[in-house]
């Protein structure tokens, strides 16, 4: 968890997410980010909804805005990319201690899901993406990724995180030359973190 507040946008409509993206996909919105932010937060009443004190609330719109612009812009490099990966928290599985399965492989610092909760969020993903032919990657931080991408080549990757640690990820990425794409969480946390299904899916 890379912010020091938790916080939670499953409240919020999915309206919400659609304003962010059509707002990124002006460019202009360089010129105009500070001032969208503040409108988009009293619009949508994110301090409200939330329990989010305003000034955490704009971090977390303007790190979104700042994701869903480079999503817009890499959508079409991406599309192109073979070989893919999909990472995902390991904080977004059902449960986090022994009812959960999943195997961890201390040679990649990763999860592989055993499908054991068909309710589980990493389940779901997983399931979802194997079929679009990714590897899939539960890891426990940002850092193993490096360790991942080291032993292993992938052209795209499409990783879930808190928007702060996904703005890490891209810049990592960029730097192995690797296209990625970022969906951020929607809930943060030690555990029980979510995200949005429906944009993974887009995203894969």
């Amino acid at each position: 968890m890379a912010y020091k507040f938790n916080f939670d946008l499953t409240r919020l409509p999915r309206t919400f997410f659609e304003e962010l993206a059509k707002v990124a996909d002006n460019k202009k919105i360089h010129k105009k980010a500070a001032r969208l932010t503040r409108n988009l937060a009293k619009k949508f009443k994110v301090a409200e909804i939330t329990g989010i004190p305003v000034n955490d609330g704009l971090i977390i719109i303007e790190d979104l805005l700042d994701v869903y612009i480079h999503n817009i812009v890499a959508k079409n490099e991406f599309k192109k990319t073979k070989k893919r990966a999909l990472f995902l928290p390991h904080c977004s599985r059902k449960y986090m201690d022994n009812r959960c399965k999943a195997k961890f492989d201390p040679a990649l610092s990763s999860y592989f899901c055993a499908h054991c909760s068909r309710d589980c969020p990493v389940n779901k993903a997983t399931t979802y993406a194997k079929k679009k032919n990714y590897d899939v990657y539960v890891v426990p931080g940002g850092s193993c990724i490096k360790k991942i991408l080291s032993k292993k080549r992938y052209e795209g990757v499409v990783g879930v995180a808190c928007c702060e640690e996904a703005k890490l990820g891209l810049d990592l990425l960029s730097a192995y030359k690797i296209k990625g794409i970022a969906v951020p969480l929607i809930k943060n946390g030690c555990a029980n973190t979510k995200f949005d299904m429906n944009m993974l899916k887009r995203s894969l």
